[in-house]
């Protein structure tokens, strides 16, 4: 049966991916994006295009505006809202840390308000794995104490798990919050590193290693998250009206390995400059999967080594390498 579904943040890297899939379902998809100048916004317009052409639809807006967003749920009457849309990245949330708490939880609160006023049927968070902290305990578990997130980022998502914990016992809504694990491929941000990475050892140009190279993240392939969150839907609601999951690869790789990867990848050797490890980076993740892969049957199958191959063949054509 066709749904009707909102995704915030629909038009980057994983929201574009993610509305695409709900189109090719049947399912009538708008993507709500306000097309901030994080990193360029000419991706992200390229990105939301895609989707157009797909037949999705478009509402450039902020998710932090409540008229705002209540005009658009007005408009669209979604079933379904996929909150995407946030501040991401752990360095930058170290510089600019008003603005990812007035961004991230204050927008979050926006969203399950005006979900709530408009009779929205199910809720799903984007999360992130940073709410692990430096978590002594591997792999992470959704049960496991998440009460020392050291980056404001980090603390924001943690925010938005307990806020969106509230309006679920509070108003008897289906949510759902998705832990990613640092994902990767096509349409990855250019500010991450493996897109930065690539660009780089493309043109000939040094690339940055924080720390002695120990520091490990799972790496999660765009089309193992995009099948998670698609079962993370269907499942919504039915093991308690507010359920955690992690999304990861399961198969931490450490910063050295990934760079080496990455060159055989490329055929290219890097020019490595070495730097001190930043503060609010964790020292690694690792997903415990166990209850993503019993209750939503999820199962990453993309590898380290396939994933690089198909992120590369995608800068490479897409032009993002000038």
């Amino acid at each position: 049966m066709s749904q009707r579904v909102l995704i915030t943040g629909g038009a980057g890297f994983i929201g574009s991916h993610l509305a695409e899939a709900f189109l090719r379902r049947g399912d009538a998809v708008a993507i709500l994006d306000s097309f901030s100048d994080l990193y360029d916004p000419r991706i992200k317009r390229r990105n939301a295009s895609d989707v157009c052409t797909a037949g999705g639809e478009l509402f450039e807006a902020d998710f932090c505006d409540q008229a705002a967003v209540a005009a658009v749920l007005d408009r669209f009457h979604p079933d379904v809202i996929i909150h995407l849309g946030a501040c991401a990245g752990v360095i930058p949330s170290v510089r600019d840390p008003v603005l990812y708490a007035t961004t991230n939880v204050v927008g979050t609160t926006v969203m399950l308000d005006a979900a709530v006023r408009a009779g929205v049927k199910r809720f799903i968070l984007a999360s992130s794995s940073s709410v692990y902290g430096n978590n002594r305990k591997v792999p992470f578990a959704e049960d496991d104490p998440v009460e020392e997130p050291i980056s404001p980022y980090a603390a924001t998502k943690r925010s938005c798990e307990l806020l969106a914990h509230a309006f679920s016992h509070l108003h008897d809504l289906p949510v759902t919050a998705l832990r990613f694990f640092t994902v990767f491929g096509p349409r990855q941000r250019p500010d991450l590193a493996i897109h930065l990475f690539m660009r780089k050892i493309a043109r000939g140009e040094p690339i940055t290693m924080y720390g002695d190279g120990s520091t490990s993240r799972d790496y999660t392939f765009i089309d193992d998250i995009i099948r998670g969150v698609l079962a993370a839907l269907d499942d919504c609601g039915r093991h308690g009206a507010f359920r955690v999951y992690n999304l990861g690869g399961n198969q931490p790789v450490r910063l050295d390995d990934l760079i080496a990867a990455i060159e055989t990848t490329l055929d290219r050797e890097a020019a490595i400059v070495r730097e001190p490890q930043r503060a609010g980076d964790v020292d690694r993740t690792y997903a415990d999967l166990t209850r993503s892969r019993a209750e939503l049957g999820f199962e990453p199958g993309t590898c380290l080594r396939d994933g690089l191959a198909a992120q590369w063949t995608w800068m490479q054509q897409a032009g993002v390498l000038a």
